[in-house]
């Protein structure tokens, strides 16, 4: 994994984790801000997968187990599109906050994907 974009990727899902939260708590219903920050993670995992099929390629291979590594990915880019769908099908202020919570646990997921291809030792 690339460092500066492992920061970015968490720094966005922070952020848009705590914005989603904030503007539930609030009171606002799913709209354009909430589920666009979601796509914005979502699309940074998606290259995150491509980043991650060309990586060992060029000499940047995983420490770590590459099955866990593939695990945690996958799981993460799952998380905001049920988000997203869980938002159209509520259309409450609980499912912005849902939203939230499932944006700050990609980030601690990409935090994990991040540990396991370079601290580990397989």
């Amino acid at each position: 994994m690339i460092l500066w974009f492992t920061i970015a990727q968490i720094a966005i899902a922070c952020a848009a984790g705590a914005l989603c939260i904030v503007l539930g708590l609030v009171g606002r219903r799913p709209g354009d801000v909430s589920v666009g920050s979601l796509i914005l993670v979502q699309l940074l995992l998606l290259a995150q997968i491509v980043l991650a099929i060309v990586a060992p390629l060029v000499g940047n291979v995983p420490t770590g187990s590459l099955l866990e590594f593939w695990t945690y990915l996958v799981s993460a880019a799952i998380l905001p599109v049920g988000g997203i769908v869980w938002a159209f099908v509520d259309r409450g202020r609980w499912s912005v906050v849902v939203m939230g919570v499932l944006a700050l646990a990609v980030a601690v997921m990409i935090y994990r994907m991040h540990v396991i291809w370079t601290v580990q030792i397989a």
